[in-house]
C-alpha cells in the first residue's frame, strides 16, 4: 500500500506543483526536482529531456489512477531509447523489452513493429554479429523534437497560464518556432571502423574538457572508442611538431590554435580538407566568417572551426549602472572606470588582463595594436580592418615600432597602474578568478571563460556581466579578436585511418554537436546556427552578443595573423614587453628591441 502523509495533498496542488517543477527543470534548477529525474544528465537545459521526465510522471500517474489501464509498451520503450541516447547509454533489445512494461513476448512483437516502422534502427556491438545496440532514427528524433516542444506548450496552457510561477519564463522554452532549435546529435549510419579507436589531440580548455565529458555519448555516435589526450598551449603546439616527425602519426584528429594555421600548413602538419573531403559537407557558410577564414593559408582550408572563441570585455553591469558609469566601449572611458573602482585598501583593483611574461602577454599586446588600429605586421589595409589572407604573400615584414605601437604602449601602463598585484604574473585563466569573485569590475578573457561566472551562482557576476568587443583606441575601431581553435587532419596520418577520421571530425563540428557543448558548459558557438538555437540563447546572453560582432564585422583575425612565424613572435613581444611593464626598459627601447629581434626571425 502506498504511504500516505497525515495531510492528503490536492490533485490541483500536485498538478501545479508539477508545473512549477518542470519550470524550474528547464532552467537547470534541480532543487525540487526527484532525483530519479534529475539524474538525467547535463541535458537539462533542452526540452527534449524534460518532456520525457514530465511523461514518466504523466503515465506513473494514470497507473495509480485507472487501476484497470494496461501499459503502453510502444510510449515506455521510446521513453527508454531517448533517454539512453541523450545520456550516451547503450540500451540492447533486452534492455528495451524489459522496459516496455508488458510480457516479453509481446515486448518482443512490438519492438519488431518499431524497427520495421523506421523508428528504431539496430547496429552491430560485435564482430561475431550476434549483439546488436538499439538507437532512435532520424524520423523518431524529429518527431519527438516538436512533441517535446508541443507538449511542455501544452501542459503550461491547460494549467491556466503560459508562465511559470518565477516570473515571465515562457515554459514552452523557446519564443521561437520548434524547427529553428537543432537537434541532438545522431548515431553514424555505420560505426567507423578504425582500428584501436579514434585517437584526438586537444588543448586542456573547458570547451574540449566538455568534450572529454562527453565521450561516452560521442563513442555512441561513432561507433568507437576515443581516446583524449589534453596539453595547455605551449605543450599542445610542441605534441603536434613532435608528432608530425613521426612516420604515421599518432592521432587522427589534432586541435590547432588558429594563429599556427600558416606554420603548420607551411610545414606540411595538416592535410587540406579539399584532399580528403567534400568541403560543403561543412556548410562552410554556416559557420562564423572570421572563424572560418581563419582555418585558410593560401585560399585552402586546413581545419574546421572546433571552438570559436573571440577576446571579449568582460564588465559589471549593474557597478556601472549604480556609479553612473559610460559603458567602457573605448580604451579612455575604460581607463577612467578602472580609475574609478580602483581600491587596493578595499581589495578591489580596476581590470584584469593577460600580463603573465612570454607567450600569454605576447598575445594581449598583439591584440592591444590592433585596437589602436596598428597590425603587427605589414597587412593590406581593406574597408573596415586589414586583409589577413595576405600574410603568405612574400614581402611580409613586422610593423612593431610604430606610432601607434608606443600609443598601446601606453595603455598597457596605464592598465598596470589600476591592476591587481599580482598582474605580471596573470595570464589566461587567472585574469577571470579575481573577475568571477567580484574583486574587480573588469577584465580581458575569452569567450570559453565565461563559465567561470556564468555557471557559478555564487558569483557576483552571475547575471550582471556585459559583453563587449575590445575597447577601441582613438584611430581605433572595436574589435573582437576571433580565438579558438580548428580541428585537422594530420598530413602524415595512416591512409586506411583516414576516411573514418574525417567523418569524426563532420560529427565533432556539426550544429548538433556544438549546440550539444554549449547545453553541457561550453561558451563557444562558431556556428551561426547554433548561436541562433533558442535554447543557446537562452542559457547566455554571450552568443547574441558574439552573433551581433559577427554580423557587424568586429570579429576578426588580423590582430593575430597566421604567419608562420607568429609562435616566435607571440615570445619576443611577451618579454620585451615585460620588461617594459616592469621598469627594465622604456616603451621606445621594448619596441626597438621587439623590431629588431622579429625582423631576424622573419628573414
Amino acid at each position: 500500500m502506498a504511504k500516505t502523509s497525515d495531510k492528503a495533498e490536492q490533485p490541483a496542488d500536485r498538478g501545479k506543483a508539477r508545473f512549477v517543477q518542470m519550470a524550474k527543470f528547464q532552467k537547470g534548477d534541480f532543487s525540487l526536482v526527484p532525483a530519479r529525474v534529475a539524474a538525467t544528465g547535463p541535458e537539462e537545459q533542452s526540452a527534449l529531456p524534460a518532456a520525457l521526465a514530465f511523461l514518466e510522471a504523466v503515465t506513473a500517474e494514470l497507473d495509480t489512477a485507472l487501476e484497470i489501464a494496461d501499459p503502453n509498451p510502444y510510449l515506455n520503450m521510446v521513453i527508454a531509447l531517448l533517454r539512453a541516447h541523450l545520456s550516451g547509454k547503450i540500451i540492447t533489445a533486452t534492455i528495451l523489452i524489459a522496459a516496455s512494461g508488458v510480457p516479453y513476448a509481446t515486448g518482443r512483437r512490438k519492438l519488431q513493429h518499431m524497427l520495421q516502422s523506421g523508428l528504431i534502427e539496430q547496429r552491430v556491438r560485435t564482430r561475431s554479429g550476434r549483439s546488436f545496440s538499439l538507437h532512435p532514427t532520424d524520423r523518431l528524433m524529429a518527431n519527438w523534437r516538436q512533441f517535446a516542444d508541443r507538449i511542455m506548450r501544452l501542459s503550461a496552457e491547460t494549467s491556466g497560464s503560459t508562465t511559470s510561477a518565477e516570473g515571465d519564463y515562457y515554459f514552452g522554452a523557446s519564443y521561437m518556432p520548434a524547427s529553428q532549435s537543432i537537434a541532438p546529435p545522431q548515431v553514424l549510419p555505420e560505426p567507423l571502423q578504425i582500428g584501436g579507436g579514434l585517437r584526438v589531440l586537444v588543448h586542456g580548455d573547458p570547451t574540449f574538457m566538455v568534450m572529454e565529458n562527453l565521450k561516452r555519448q560521442f563513442e555512441q555516435i561513432i561507433g568507437t572508442n576515443i581516446s583524449q589526450r589534453a596539453f595547455s598551449i605551449d605543450r599542445l603546439r610542441l605534441e603536434a611538431l613532435r608528432n608530425a616527425e613521426r612516420r604515421f602519426s599518432k592521432y587522427d584528429i589534432i586541435a590547432v590554435d588558429l594563429p599556427w594555421i600558416g606554420e603548420f600548413a607551411e610545414k606540411g602538419i595538416l592535410l587540406p580538407l579539399d584532399e580528403c573531403l567534400d568541403i560543403n559537407r561543412l556548410d562552410p557558410p554556416d559557420f562564423h566568417t572570421a572563424g572560418w577564414m581563419a582555418a585558410h593559408w593560401g585560399g585552402r582550408a586546413y581545419g574546421v572551426p572546433g571552438q570559436t572563441t573571440p577576446e571579449l570585455l568582460f564588465y559589471r553591469k549593474d557597478l556601472f549602472a549604480d556609479e553612473g558609469l559610460d559603458t567602457p566601449d573605448t580604451t579612455e572611458k575604460l581607463i577612467a572606470a578602472a580609475r574609478h573602482f580602483h581600491n587596493p585598501r578595499r581589495g578591489r583593483y580596476g581590470i584584469a588582463w593577460n600580463a603573465a611574461r612570454g607567450t600569454a602577454l605576447g598575445h594581449q599586446f598583439l591584440m592591444t595594436c590592433a585596437d589602436f588600429g596598428q597590425p603587427i605586421v605589414n597587412l593590406a589595409p581593406i574597408a573596415g580592418g586589414f586583409d589577413a589572407d595576405t600574410a603568405k604573400r612574400k614581402g611580409i615584414v613586422p610593423t612593431i615600432d610604430t606610432p601607434l605601437a608606443l600609443d598601446a604602449c601606453d595603455y598597457l601602463l596605464q592598465l598596470l597602474e589600476y591592476s591587481p598585484p599580482d598582474i605580471l604574473s596573470m595570464s589566461w585563466y587567472e585574469r577571470v578568478r579575481p573577475y568571477a569573485s567580484g574583486k574587480i569590475p573588469m577584465a580581458y578573457g575569452y569567450t570559453l571563460l565565461a563559465p567561470y561566472f556564468e555557471r557559478d551562482p555564487a558569483s557576483p557576476a552571475n547575471g550582471n556581466t556585459g559583453y563587449l568587443p575590445h575597447p577601441a583606441g582613438p584611430k581605433g575601431r572595436p574589435l573582437a579578436p576571433v580565438g579558438g581553435y580548428v580541428l585537422g587532419i594530420p598530413a602524415n596520418l595512416a591512409p586506411e585511418r583516414r576516411a573514418a577520421a574525417v567523418e569524426a571530425l563532420i560529427a565533432f563540428t556539426s550544429p548538433q554537436a556544438q549546440k550539444l557543448y554549449v547545453l553541457n558548459g561550453s561558451r563557444t558557438a562558431p556556428r551561426y546556427s547554433v548561436g541562433a538555437d533558442p535554447e543557446v540563447r537562452a542559457i547566455s546572453s554571450i552568443f547574441e552578443a558574439v552573433d551581433g560582432m559577427s554580423l557587424r564585422d568586429e570579429l576578426q583575425y588580423w590582430p593575430r595573423p597566421p604567419i608562420p612565424q607568429i609562435t616566435e613572435i607571440f615570445e619576443i613581444c611577451g618579454q620585451e614587453i615585460h620588461d617594459m611593464l616592469r621598469g627594465v626598459q622604456s616603451p621606445r627601447a621594448a619596441l626597438q628591441s621587439a623590431q629588431a629581434r622579429a625582423e631576424r626571425v622573419m628573414k
